[in-house]
């Protein structure tokens, strides 16, 4: 057996993967708890990953129903750019700042006008830095909390730590550390210089984790932990990676022609190349790949997380929500929603605020505004596939993950607002599964390709085709939303 571990925002999910068999024999969650705060603070505590991934794992085990002592390998996907300081003793000095706090905004502004504007910053990191990333969060405790701060003697992401608390070994891959905002992803570095601008007080050979390749092990499950959860000793744990990279993964987004788009608490999009890309658009992030090769991507900050706040804010469980947007008709009457609840990335708004616009007595119902949300979303995710240009051009299909392609519903939007035919995977916790097939692929050697193709499926019942009806009203839709941007915040 091979255990892929996915810790994001709302939770940890473990999926046990019968090679030989091509099969998922079990999957187990457990949800986090999110600390909010005035000010687009967003933080959770580390050590409650823990507590997820151990709870998670004896439950997806165990429903599978074997030895715990025939898992062979475990790899670990992550929320990206959190940052995890620790102490000397491998304590966390401060709560993980995540991927969607925007608190840090003003540092992150300070930081590229430092680095030259966004010319400087590819020059020497191949994107541009953006709230949230991990770089800014470092400069922000530097400033705020000098007294943990100056306590740092370890420098990790949330993948990262789960690793280090897995072996006891600081390391990292190219993927994820593409997000700290002081790697160079065409090199797969560290930029030391771009650090010392960040934290001049600390050594990154001491601080940073070692860099190792996307199919090398970062270590093996520990003696102590092994017992613990009833594993045998000489468990590898592979490098593992950002869930954006391991979802590519999981969904066989290994070669050109595919996109990837996860309909989660964020939005992202994202495609492999094979060489480092240099987007027209700075919201599109070179970022490297967790399985070779170059993934560039860009992340929407309101997707399932606005859609869910609508939702509970009108007292709807998810079949009435799902019931209202089907009996909405497209455009939802005239209703326009920008999602903005956290802030946002593409378009760079770190600080935005949500805003409704175009109701009347007429079209004020329940089921416009359900659907003005889901769209809202999803309109932003056309607005980041633009983003894109040549990158997205001549994609065949995009294969969608996250909470929302459940809804068939939302599967036709997307199609109809792209233009482009849609279709999930069979298994659509695709960063669990793709650190599972990494975990395989570092464990038992030969192509990547080769296990995907084994256990990465699609699930034909939820292909949706693009209605040329609906994408030409789409496009007018579009255009209303692009109105609705300049109008409130100046973005063309």
């Amino acid at each position: 057996m091979y255990l892929g571990v996915d810790c994001g925002t709302q939770s940890t999910k473990v999926v046990v993967v019968d090679v030989e068999g091509a099969r998922i024999l079990a999957e187990a969650s457990r949800p986090h708890r999110l600390i909010e705060g005035e000010g687009g603070r967003r933080e959770q505590e580390p050590r409650h990953w823990i507590e997820a991934l151990r709870g998670a794992l004896g439950e997806a085990v165990s429903r599978a129903g074997l030895d715990p002592r025939a898992v062979r390998a475990i790899g670990v996907s992550g929320q990206q750019h959190g940052l995890v300081a620790l102490d000397a003793a491998g304590e966390p000095v401060h709560p993980a700042k995540l991927w969607c706090d925007t608190e840090t905004a003003p540092w992150n502004a300070q930081l590229v006008t430092r680095l030259g504007g966004e010319a400087g910053c590819l020059d020497r990191l191949g994107l541009v830095l953006q709230t949230g990333y991990t770089a800014s969060k470092l400069a922000w405790l530097r400033e705020v909390h000098p007294e943990a701060y100056g306590r740092i003697a370890t420098l990790l992401l949330p993948h990262d730590f789960l690793n280090f608390w897995l072996t006891g070994e600081r390391v990292t891959e190219a993927g994820d550390a593409s997000g700290t905002g002081y790697f160079d992803t065409r090199t797969r570095r560290w930029r030391e210089d771009v650090f010392a601008l960040i934290a001049p007080e600390l050594d990154p050979e001491r601080v940073l984790p070692r860099l190792i390749a996307s199919r090398e092990p970062a270590g093996m499950v520990r003696h102590e932990v092994a017992r613990e959860l009833g594993l045998s000793d000489g468990v590898l744990v592979s490098s593992g990676g950002g869930d954006n990279m391991l979802g590519a993964i999981g969904t066989g987004n290994i070669r050109p022609g595919l996109v990837t788009l996860s309909l989660g608490t964020s939005g992202t999009i994202c495609a492999h190349s094979s060489a480092p890309v240099i987007a027209d658009s700075a919201m599109v992030a070179n970022f490297c790949a967790s399985h070779g090769g170059w993934l560039p991507l860009i992340c929407t900050m309101n997707v399932t997380s606005a859609t869910t706040r609508i939702r509970e804010l009108l007292g709807l469980d998810l079949a009435s929500f799902e019931a209202r947007i089907a009996t909405a008709p497209i455009g939802a009457e005239g209703v326009t929603l920008l999602p903005f609840f956290n802030g946002e990335r593409v378009p760079m708004l770190p600080e935005a605020t949500a805003s409704l616009d175009g109701l009347t007595s007429v079209n004020t119902t329940q089921a416009n505004l359900c659907r003005a949300v889901v769209e809202g979303a999803t309109l932003g995710l056309r607005y980041g596939l633009d983003q894109f240009g040549a990158l997205a051009e001549g994609a065949e299909e995009i294969r969608l993950i996250g909470g929302g392609s459940r809804s068939p519903v939302w599967r036709q939007m997307v199609a109809d607002i792209t233009g482009t035919p849609v279709v999930c995977p069979a298994i659509t916790d695709a960063a669990a599964l793709g650190a599972a097939l990494q975990a395989a692929w570092c464990h038992r050697g030969g192509g990547l390709a080769d296990l995907c193709s084994g256990l990465v499926t699609l699930d034909e019942a939820s292909r949706a085709e693009p209605d040329p009806a609906s994408v030409a009203a789409y496009d007018d839709i579009y255009a209303r939303y692009r109105c609705s941007l300049a109008a409130r915040h100046a973005i063309a």
